[in-house]
């Protein structure tokens, strides 16, 4: 069985690359992972055909900045306001629901949520967001190659 990764983000937008960062981490451990803006409809195309998805974005719940929440998809529809930062009318959120709604959401969709500080243009990310990256791409590194082995 094969993940499909994708970190969503803007790298010029503070703590919005939290997704992307995951994803080009991963990728420096040989993994497969996928950048994504995050407009909703595309990001529908990117997993069709997948069974097993890793979706990590920046979130805004009220936790502290770097905080890192695990969301299963498949069990519960996914807060729209937690997506807030993004900058698409129709972002992570409106596409995950959208999916469950026409039946193409994958088997199996975890979202990580790495919670945001701050979404100021060309800043970098905050050291807290930097922090849960590294973590996030350690704990799914663990998941793929445990998944892996079994396939």
């Amino acid at each position: 069985m094969s993940v499909l990764i994708i970190g969503v983000g803007n790298a010029d937008r503070g703590d919005d690359a939290a997704g992307a960062l995951v994803a080009r981490r991963l990728r420096g451990l040989g993994l497969d992972a996928r950048e994504h803006n995050g407009e909703g409809l595309s990001l529908i195309e990117s997993w069709t055909g997948a069974q097993d998805v890793i979706l990590i974005d920046a979130v805004l719940t009220g936790a502290p900045p770097g905080t890192i929440t695990v969301w299963d998809a498949r069990q519960a529809p996914v807060v729209r306001d937690a997506f807030r930062g993004s900058t698409h009318a129709f972002g992570v959120a409106e596409g995950v629901e959208l999916a469950r709604a026409l039946g193409r959401l994958p088997p199996s969709l975890t979202i990580y949520g790495i919670e945001a500080q701050h979404f100021l243009p060309g800043h970098p990310p905050s050291p807290a967001i930097l922090r849960a990256v590294e973590e996030v791409a350690r704990r799914i590194a663990k998941k793929s190659n445990s998944l892996c082995a079994f396939a």
